[in-house]
Order: C-alpha cells, then structure tokens, then sequence
C-alpha cells in the first residue's frame, strides 16, 4: 500500500510542480512514470524477487524502465513500440530527477531518512 500511495503521490507532486500534459504528451507521461517507478519502491531488488525478476548488473535500470513502459501502455492505447521510443527519449532526466526525495529510497529507512532531509532543507543557512 506504501509503494502504491508514495508512486501516485509523485504524480501529484510533478502535477503541482511543472506544467506537465499527461494526456497529450507522451514525453511528460513518460518522465513521470520513470520518476515514480524509481522513487517509490516498485523496483526494490526484494520487490523484484517476489515476481522471480531480478538482475544485479543494473536491475533498478531495467525495472523502472520496464514498468514505466507498462504503465503508458496501460494508461493510454500506446503500442509498445511507441512507448518505449518515449520512455528512451527521457529516461536520464526523468531518472536523474530524485525530488523530493533527494535520493532514491530503497527501503523504509532509507525514505524516513530522505523524508527529514527534506523537511529541513533550507533551514540551516552559514
């Protein structure tokens, strides 16, 4: 439930934050789902085992491309040609983009940690 809430919570956060077309433009549906496949857990190397996928050499690459191509076929009629061509164009800036997280959390302590980071961003000033 915490992977689910956090992954739509980052599309709620790029809503807010961007002037962002998730339904005409593929590049900003794409940017998104790359940003909330990485950051909210989905592609944990213990998540992956559940499902009998995993990879050492880059496996957090090749989930949350993966799954960012599934979700634009999901969320709209895309081929998968398409799709990936899409998620190809963006995947190092939207990869890349760690807000508001500063990191990518790979577990919950991870993201408790990347979570105080944030609420005192900017409060200590030398």
């Amino acid at each position: 439930m915490n992977r689910m809430l956090t992954h739509e919570l980052i599309h709620a956060y790029d809503h807010c934050r961007a002037q962002v077309d998730f339904l005409s433009n593929i590049r900003h549906l794409a940017c998104t789902e790359i940003r909330a496949a990485s950051l909210s857990g989905d592609c944990t190397l213990g998540n992956e085992m559940l499902w009998f996928k995993f990879g050492v050499k880059q496996h957090h690459q090749t989930c949350v491309r993966d799954l960012a191509v599934r979700s634009i076929m999901a969320a709209k009629k895309f081929s998968q040609e398409t799709a990936e061509k899409a998620v190809d164009e963006v995947f190092d800036s939207g990869f890349n983009d760690q807000e508001p997280f500063g990191r990518i959390p790979h577990n919950t302590a991870e993201a408790n940690m990347a979570y105080k980071e944030f609420r005192n961003r900017g409060r200590y000033y030398v």
